[in-house]
Formats: structure tokens, sequence, C-alpha cells
């Protein structure tokens, strides 16, 4: 008997290209945002670089503010997801704590601009769109501060407050979206090697900042 639980392969052809139609209006939006500013990029713009009419970008997104708001989101998600499935790694608070930062760091510079563009351009996110995904950076300090008070209590981590420990490391790595420059000075390993040993060096005990 057919698998009346999957959709027809025609429905899920249709969905997967406007999936892909999707991707490619967000991606070309997010390089004009970001070369840019989003103040003077242009839908007309977006539309030219894709070969298209504006109201092809009309029929995926409502206005410019709603890819501003895809765009923001789509850095934030991310890292989010980077986080979630390095804290279900087996073993010890340091050894999850090191796979977050590299597994984040990694996801930051390779979506520098979306990121670039959230801490850049957040004023110009309509308020509801701007609260959803401040909502979102507080779930990903609250996780990350989980797992550091987990490190506290095993005597792993020397830290006085894990929730105020969770936003300065989580400022460190939004921090390298505005700095790291592909084929600049330092490479991307550099980068996430650099940004563990910081961290570690923030949160390890025996250490200066703990002096």
């Amino acid at each position: 008997m057919p698998d009346t639980k999957r959709p027809p392969r025609s429905t899920q052809l249709k969905e997967e290209i406007a999936a892909y139609k999707r991707r490619r209006i967000l991606e070309e939006a997010t390089d004009l945002f970001f070369i840019q500013g989003y103040d003077c990029a242009t839908l007309d713009a977006v539309a030219e670089r894709l070969d298209v009419t504006k109201p092809f970008i009309y029929s995926y997104y409502k206005n410019k503010g709603d890819l501003l708001r895809e765009v923001c989101q789509t850095g934030i998600r991310l890292s989010l997801f980077a986080l979630e499935g390095a804290l279900v790694i087996e073993g010890t608070a340091t050894e999850q704590l090191k796979a977050v930062v590299e597994r984040v760091a990694r996801i930051i510079i390779e979506n520098q601009r979306y990121i670039s563009v959230y801490l850049r351009e957040e004023k110009n996110l309509d308020p509801k769109d701007a609260r959803a995904i401040r909502e979102m950076r507080h779930h990903f300090d609250e996780l990350l501060s989980d797992l550091l008070e987990k490190g506290k209590k095993a005597g792993e981590f020397d830290i006085a407050d894990p929730s105020r420990t969770a936003i300065w490391v989580s400022g460190l790595l939004s921090w390298i979206a505005l700095w790291y420059r592909e084929g600049g000075h330092w490479s991307a390993t550099e980068v996430v090697m650099d940004a563990i040993n910081m961290v570690m060096k923030m949160v390890l005990p025996g250490n200066a900042a703990h002096g």
C-alpha cells in the first residue's frame, strides 16, 4: 500500500524549490544589508542581483522588514542549534564547554554576515521581532549558564556567578562576527582555538583572572 503519510513527490518538489528561492533571496539581501547597511539597501537592488522582479520577492517576503527579521533570526538560530548539539555530548562540563565554544565560534565565522547584520541593525527591527530574537538569545544564555552551573558544582569551574559569566562568554563569541576577516591575519581555526583558550581562562581554577 502507498505511504499516505508522505506528501506527493510533486508537492515535495515544489516545497524544495520554494525553500531554495527563499534562501537565495535571503542570501542576497544579507549581502546587501552587510555591505550597504539596511537603510541604504533596497528591494530593487536585491531583485537586480537575482535578475528577478520585485513582485517575485514579495511572493516570499512581505517587505524589507520581513527580510531583516529572517536575516537576524538565521544567525541566532544556527548558534542556538550548535549550542544544543554540543550539550548532548557525553563528558565533563569542561569538555562540553569546549565543544560549545568550538561549534558556536565556527557557526559565527561561517555565518558572519547574518550575525553582523543583526548586531548592527537590531534597531531597525520591528519591536515584536526584536523581542522574539532577544528571547532566543536569552535562551542561549540560559543553556550556557546551566552548563556553567554544572561545572561549578562539580568543582571544574571557578566562577562567582554562572549567569553573568554566560553573558561574558556569549558576548565574546558574538564579537567574532564584527572583527573576523576571511583571508585576514588569523585563520578561522586560530580564531576558534583562541576563543576556546580565552573562555577556559575565564572559568578554570588557578588563572590570573581569578587571583
